[in-house]
């Protein structure tokens, strides 16, 4: 089934209920569901078909909700950009996926020509109020889709977004997930969170290009109504303040966000009582942060874990596990990442891929209906990763005897920092470009706010001398700003193991060293 009949069903059993509110701007189901068709005919109008890629670089906005769900109808593939991204990293996975059109924000025309001169294959860009040359118009496209129209017939395999992730190689990896997989992590939701209705209403104050845009998908098929904050950064008082004012019922958040609102609901008492599903995951919080989010925002916490290639559904720590004043037990569990979600299979195995009795420590793999079709354009990767149906994490940790899963190290040395994935390996091979760079390695270390920062350790050339201000601009002049070193420091050399690689754990000891932390 089309995932886009989510939309077109809730629609037609609840035309008049508010899908979408953004500032003053509000649309009901009927004239959502409108724009998306009318957007989808206007793009089928300039030659792109059933299959062809269509990136969405955008802030929060509804237009992006308005493009995903365009794409899902007619049988096209969306790939939502992450706004914070460098515009290196942008051309490339627009150019990667080979993209037939854009759909950008009014805030990133500005940014568009050096786009477009360095993507002169990608002939479609379109965006909202602007009239420069080269340029769509966005509401003039959707006044051209005036037809009949029904949604793509489009089998269960068959591509329906396509999540770029960041990749060990330095260069994103496009995580092919299908009509089938979204389906199902649709699915999951209502079985393991809720079953969102008419009466509920969910937030979304972290990126749609992620975690929020996939959990709108349950919330529209219950004709719940999606609230977007209008600020491009996380502001935890508007938050808060939004939750009190619309009843807000449901949220996804990093655990940085988890954290922000923590400080300021303890100094200014918002009323919370609407909000039922807090969902937080993406990061690692400290066991004594979350302890302080369950005394402070009530029993509305659920954490998960997952990955982009299989989004939001690996494993997940239900209210009933939120208890600080439990058993040894219960409190033990607050630092692990909860049980299997339905329909999910979780295994630790060692390196040859057997299975590990309970509490070994090993790499974590999973098997469901929501894990990726593999990688786009990337087969070696794609095997890598998908073995006998197993999805490779690259994550290492234990099952303990009551099924309950714990993450050691962090997935092929990624480091998550406010909610974004940033991989060590990208951030070295910009460093090991510099012309005074012997040896280069970039390890997360603990950041209170952050969850984890980005430091560098360096080993210079014979003679060089240089501030560390110097690698910070140096990364910032080539990477999405998140990701430049917060902290460098200077070293010798790098300690190694026998076979000449680098070993990270011991420059992480003395930066982790009495640190639990949970996901």
């Amino acid at each position: 089934m089309n995932i886009g009949v989510l939309l077109t069903d809730a629609a037609k059993l609840h035309p008049e209920r508010k899908a979408l509110v953004y500032g003053d701007l509000c649309r009901t189901y009927r004239e959502f569901d409108d724009r998306t068709t009318r957007l989808a005919i206007g793009l089928q109008g300039l030659g792109i078909h059933q299959g062809n890629r269509v990136a969405l670089l955008q802030y929060n906005r509804p237009e992006f909700l308005e493009g995903l769900f365009a794409c899902f109808k007619a049988g096209m593939v969306a790939v939502p950009i992450n706004f914070r991204l460098h515009p290196r990293e942008i051309a490339y996975i627009i150019g990667h996926c080979s993209a037939k059109a854009v759909i950008l924000s009014p805030e990133f025309v500005a940014a568009s020509g050096e786009l477009r001169r360095r993507l002169p294959r990608v002939r479609n860009w379109i965006t909202a109020g602007c009239s420069m040359e080269g340029l769509l118009d966005y509401e003039s496209l959707l006044d051209r889709g005036k037809r009949r129209f029904s949604n793509a017939t489009v089998a269960p395999e068959e591509l329906a977004w396509l999540f770029y992730t960041s990749g060990t190689t330095g260069q994103p990896k496009g995580a092919m997930l299908t009509h089938g997989n979204l389906l199902a992590m649709v699915a999951a939701y209502f079985k393991d969170f809720s079953r969102p209705g008419i009466e509920d209403t969910i937030l979304h104050a972290a990126p749609l290009s992620h975690g929020s845009g996939l959990y709108s998908l349950p919330h529209f098929a219950g004709g719940s109504t999606n609230l977007i904050t209008t600020e491009r950064s996380f502001n935890p008082k508007s938050v808060l303040t939004a939750i009190e004012k619309y009843g807000v019922s449901s949220m996804f958040a990093a655990p940085t966000m988890v954290k922000m609102l923590v400080d300021v609901q303890a100094r200014e008492n918002f009323d919370l009582s609407s909000l039922r599903h807090l969902i937080y995951g993406g990061g690692p919080i400290h066991v004594a942060d979350l302890k302080q989010a369950i005394a402070i925002l009530g029993p509305s916490l659920t954490q998960l874990y997952g990955l982009g290639e299989a989004p939001m559904t690996i494993s997940y720590l239900p209210h009933r596990d939120h208890v600080v004043n439990g058993s040894s037990k219960q409190i033990k569990r607050l630092a692990s990442a909860g049980i299997a979600r339905s329909g999910v299979r979780i295994r630790v195995v060692d390196d040859a891929g057997k299975e590990l009795p309970r509490r070994n420590v090993g790499e974590i793999v999973t098997r469901s209906d929501v894990v990726m079709r593999g990688y786009w354009r990337d087969p070696t990767a794609t095997r890598e990763a998908i073995q006998e149906g197993w999805l490779y994490t690259g994550d290492r940790g234990f099952i303990d005897t009551d099924d309950y899963l714990f993450l050691l190290d962090r997935a092929k040395d990624m480091i998550i920092s406010g909610g974004e994935n940033i991989y060590s390996r990208e951030v070295e091979d910009v460093l090991a470009g510099h012309p005074l760079v012997q040896e280069v390695a970039v390890i997360g270390i603990p950041h209170k706010k952050w969850g984890e920062a980005v430091h560098a350790v360096i080993a210079l050339r014979t003679g060089a001398i240089v501030e560390a201000s110097e690698f910070q601009s140096y990364c910032k002049q080539r990477l999405a700003a998140y990701k430049k070193p917060s902290s460098v420091e200077f070293v010798k050399t790098l300690p190694k193991n026998n076979f000449g690689k680098i070993v990270k754990r011991e420059l992480r000891e003395k930066y982790w060293a009495g640190h639990e932390w949970g996901i």
